[in-house]
């Protein structure tokens, strides 16, 4: 009888430790901070910012000496301005590429030509710019060449109209087509104007306002 009630206490002792082993542990979720966002140390050149560009060179499809790739000169007429620093100096170099050729034909067919700019060049930097021009000839002869055409067919043939020209000194609109770091710190911005309201009087008693009537003798 002793051995059972020693064994029935022994295994009612042992219970509350194996239900204590048995209990999942969950580890503590580590809280992420937000990492703060540093405000910009530097200014920058901006994506749009516009850059006039002068023609350095002409451009003509006479003579059928222009090509596709063909690189030519620019340089800029304005200085662009950043926190009120020039950071683009007037007549810093550009170039820029000719994309579209076609040379006057028969029939009228007047000269094209297509460019764009491609960058200027900033202390040995070279500026990405975005922007494109371009010009047609006129078409030449074509009411005679029609009018010829029915009484001598190749007469009309021979009849060309004019090359497509861009003078030197053309003025060509182009834009920054990048985002430029500048080795100046960015301009504290300036205090916003707080209105001072000026404070209220104080109160006169209505009896102060009243004359006191003085007795006559």
């Amino acid at each position: 009888m002793k051995l059972l009630l020693c064994g029935a206490l022994f295994a009612a002792s042992a219970m509350p430790v194996a239900a204590q082993t048995l209990q999942p542990v969950v580890p503590p979720v580590p809280t992420v901070q937000p990492m703060p966002v540093a405000a910009p140390s530097q200014a920058v050149l901006r994506v749009g910012t516009e850059v006039p560009l002068r023609l350095l060179e002409e451009l003509t499809t006479k003579g059928k000496k222009l090509r596709v790739g063909q690189r030519f000169r620019l340089e800029t007429t304005e200085p662009v301005m950043v926190q009120g620093a020039t950071v683009v100096p007037v007549g810093s170099p550009a170039v820029g590429e000719i994309t579209d050729v076609r040379n006057k034909g028969m029939w009228g067919k007047s000269g094209h030509l297509g460019a764009r700019v491609l960058y200027v060049t900033v202390n040995g930097r070279q500026i990405r710019l975005s922007g494109a021009f371009d010009d047609k000839g006129v078409a030449g002869g074509v009411g005679a060449a029609a009018v010829s055409a029915l009484v001598f067919l190749p007469a009309g043939f021979f009849m060309t109209g004019t090359s497509a020209k861009v003078p030197v000194g053309t003025i060509v609109k182009s834009f920054v087509d990048e985002d430029v770091p500048l080795a100046m710190p960015v301009a504290p911005l300036a205090p916003l104007p707080v209105a001072v309201k000026p404070a209220p009087l104080p109160a006169v008693p209505v009896s102060a306002l009243t004359p006191v009537a003085t007795p006559i003798r």
